[in-house]
């Protein structure tokens, strides 16, 4: 299975939110990783990949670790990990440091897999500071380069189905998860730009960063939900605040801050503990 817009050789990779030393959704993240190896490479995942993000996650206070799968000789592949600190700012970052996002059409998106290859978004951010927003030809918003997009209303949330044109994300399928235990309605849809132009909010999930608001989409503003990301007992607004105390509690431990509904994710994993 191939990318046009992606070179295999360069590989697959993974990030993780490290806290304490200890990878949070590991499993999830391995799993995935595992199906995209058998589906690229026709190879399996090394047995001691989980051993090698242990040791590479251990000693990080707060930061990413990212495990990279190179193709090898025959049907074998190798790994790489590396590992960064981050600020406490690119963690559930606030409402005041909203992104922009800038489109880039790629047909077909760039599917199921997490390429290493990230040449297809060009100088984007790394020139303007926008985050690159892909579309396929006919329009339809797809996902951003580094995480899933939803928009919301007073009620509801929406974000592009995980139809093969996008990688399903982690924290998208926690942010679903946590949607529908609060009882939110839950719409996997096609959007478009007038879609996002037109929400209450729109923001982005990502395994590393949380649930992160969006400011504008290609120079255009969109509203930020003020309390989102607020810390927790400060209180949250907008359905983005909600997912983002969800992912919180399950990935922190944070409390649920007061006055505001329990929202309880399935069976989450930080390292290897079931939380509760």
């Amino acid at each position: 299975m191939r990318s046009p817009h992606a070179d295999p050789s360069r590989g697959l990779f993974e990030t993780l939110l490290v806290l304490d030393g200890e990878p949070v959704e590991v499993d999830a993240h391995l799993e995935r990783l595992t199906a995209s190896v058998a589906a690229v490479f026709g190879a399996e995942l090394p047995s001691d990949a989980r051993e090698a993000i242990a040791a590479g996650a251990r000693g990080v206070g707060r930061g990413r670790l990212r495990l990279t799968v190179v193709p090898r000789a025959g049907s074998r592949v190798g790994t790489t990990v590396s590992t960064d600190e981050i600020g406490a700012g690119h963690l559930f970052p606030p409402a005041g440091q909203g992104v922009a996002l800038r489109s880039v059409v790629v047909p077909g998106g760039l599917g199921a897999h997490k390429w290493a290859d990230r040449s297809v978004f060009g100088a984007i951010d790394a020139a303007t500071g926008e985050v690159p927003l892909l579309l396929d030809e006919n329009g339809d918003v797809l996902e951003v380069s580094r995480g899933n997009v939803f928009c919301a209303g007073p009620d509801w949330l929406a974000t592009p189905a995980a139809d093969g044109r996008i990688l399903p994300g982690i924290a998208r399928r926690r942010a679903l998860e946590a949607a529908h235990a609060s009882g939110i309605e839950v719409r996997e849809e096609r959007l478009s730009l007038a879609d996002l132009l037109a929400a209450d909010e729109v923001f982005l999930t990502n395994s590393v960063r949380g649930v992160e608001p969006v400011r504008s989409v290609d120079d255009r503003d969109v509203p930020v939900q003020e309390g989102t990301n607020r810390h927790p007992g400060t209180g949250t607004s907008g359905v983005g605040g909600a997912i983002a105390n969800a992912l919180r509690r399950r990935w922190l431990r944070a409390p649920v801050p007061q006055g505001e509904p329990a929202v309880v994710a399935a069976g989450g994993r930080r390292g290897g503990r079931r939380e509760r």
